[in-house]
């Protein structure tokens, strides 16, 4: 029996000192990390089968002491992970994060706060409230009328947005409706209309121009089609950094044409609406303010650890009207107009306090810190792109654009096919993946196949950008030579 006491601990507690000795393991685990992160390698490169050899095992039925337990994690499961704040991790977006938002998560799990309803979190409530005012001023949208919310990351905002737009518009009516957006729009857009109902004859993906944007002309010849054809255009979706270059739609005119036609503009800002907070990208981004609703990524550019998306909207009656209930349930906790149930302006009815690492994080560092970061980023994007141009073997395919830049390797004097082209590209980018030493993967862009840095790590050095720059061709010259 005492045997068993000792093995089965029913209430899942730990003594003070148990709790202060793991949490401060945790913290060191954490500090080390940061410190160390340069040095280590940015790319996991563990197969399944090997994972399954270090982790698959029965659930099991006794518990083990914490502090293995931990340590397990730390070598078997955390060593196999990404790191996507390492200064050289320049594939997809990467999450710079920031201590202060890892401890403010910490704080939120630990005291399990829940932030679906006033009666339950105001503090929480309160909070989200005031970032999302942060927000809502930051991109020119109205603080008094607006509203919002955080969720998970762009896929949900989007899917939001898009719910959002289907009922104001439509009152959720979608059979002869059409939404329109280029062909570099993020494909959580083409799930979110999917989910939400739209047929392929509702969805008009068209054909980017030169500058890879989407094609104004042709944007207004097919809703003057479709609305001859007695279908019902109600939404243009446009991008404010895509995620393969970094470019920004016609934000001005598209939202002129969306007044004129009365039609939903929804801004696709996951990745680049950060770049408002420097003077340049506030000049890009111009006419953002006029959208109906914004997607916005923290955990991207506003260097934020994972999961913090958001979406804002013009109106917050836009977020009732499409998604409040009044189940009997949740009677009693409504309250007044003025507490806010962000419950009702999603769909998850349980919610995570995403708010307080935004918020921690900008009131640590202050606003101004994260505007320098931004500029900072912008600033290593067009110095890459000069150094690449100094160089005859290297193409720009797309310029620095909101710190992304597409480029390839076609060596000078030596005549290769565009298949040859692509075939050296991608091989110099899996070597340098195989390597470890950075993550750099590709893109197509023009039908051509590209290399892709995305330089938004603040503690990315020059050093770490021109080094990988010299290995990739150093690959090149090997791939070169066994091509001869």
């Amino acid at each position: 029996m005492e045997k068993n006491n000792k093995e089965v601990n029913y209430k899942l507690e730990l003594s003070s000192e148990q709790m202060r000795e793991i949490g401060y393991k945790a913290i060191d685990l954490l500090v080390s990390h940061y410190e160390e992160l340069p040095k280590e390698t940015p790319v996991a490169k563990a197969d399944r089968a090997s994972m399954d050899w270090l982790l698959n095992e029965p659930m099991p039925e006794i518990g083990e002491d914490p502090l293995s337990v931990m340590e397990h994690v730390e070598k078997n499961v955390l060593k196999n992970c990404a790191s996507l704040n390492h200064p050289r991790f320049f594939s997809f977006v990467p999450s710079p994060s920031n201590f202060i938002s890892v401890i403010a998560d910490t704080l939120a799990t630990g005291f399990n706060v829940f932030s679906g309803a006033w009666v339950s979190s105001p503090g929480a409530a309160e909070i989200e409230i005031l970032t999302i005012n942060w927000l809502l001023k930051l991109f020119g949208l109205p603080v008094r009328e607006g509203g919002g919310l955080f969720l998970s990351g762009g896929s949900m905002a989007n899917l939001t947005a898009l719910a959002v737009a289907r009922k104001a518009i439509l009152n959720n009516e979608i059979e002869n409706a059409v939404v329109y957006y280029s062909d570099q729009t993020h494909s959580s857009v083409d799930r979110a209309l999917i989910v939400l109902g739209f047929k392929k004859k509702n969805i008009k993906r068209l054909s980017s121009n030169t500058n890879l944007q989407i094609p104004l002309s042709l944007l207004q010849e097919e809703i003057k089609k479709d609305k001859e054809n007695g279908k019902k255009p109600f939404c243009v979706i446009a991008n404010a950094g895509t995620t393969n270059a970094g470019v920004v739609d016609p934000l001005s005119k598209i939202a002129i044409l969306c007044r004129q036609e009365k039609m939903w503009m929804h801004v696709d800002a996951a990745y680049g609406g950060a770049a408002i907070l420097s003077e340049k990208g506030q000049s890009i981004l111009s006419g953002i303010e006029l959208a109906d609703s914004i997607t916005v990524d923290p955990h991207k550019w506003f260097y934020q650890p994972y999961e913090i998306g958001c979406v804002l909207v013009r109106n917050y009656e836009w977020l009732y009207g499409a998604f409040k209930m009044n189940p009997e349930y949740l009677k009693d906790i409504q309250g007044s107009s003025e507490e806010v149930n962000f419950y009702d302006h999603g769909v998850q009815l349980t919610r995570r306090f995403r708010a307080l690492k935004f918020y921690m994080s900008v009131k640590t560092f202050g606003l101004k810190s994260f505007r320098e970061a931004v500029r900072y980023n912008m600033q290593l994007a067009e110095k890459t792109q000069s150094y690449l141009q100094e160089n005859a073997n290297w193409e720009i395919i797309s310029p620095a654009t909101l710190a992304i830049i597409n480029f390839r390797y076609k060596p000078n004097g030596l005549s290769l096919s565009e298949e040859e082209l692509n075939k050296l590209n991608q091989q110099i980018s899996t070597m340098i993946n195989e390597n470890g030493n950075a993550m750099l993967v590709t893109t197509i862009l023009f039908q051509k196949k590209v290399l892709r840095m995305c330089l938004i790590n603040p503690r990315t050095l020059w050093e770490d950008v021109k080094t990988t720059i010299e290995v990739l061709e150093s690959y090149a010259n090997k791939v070169i030579l066994g091509l001869k």
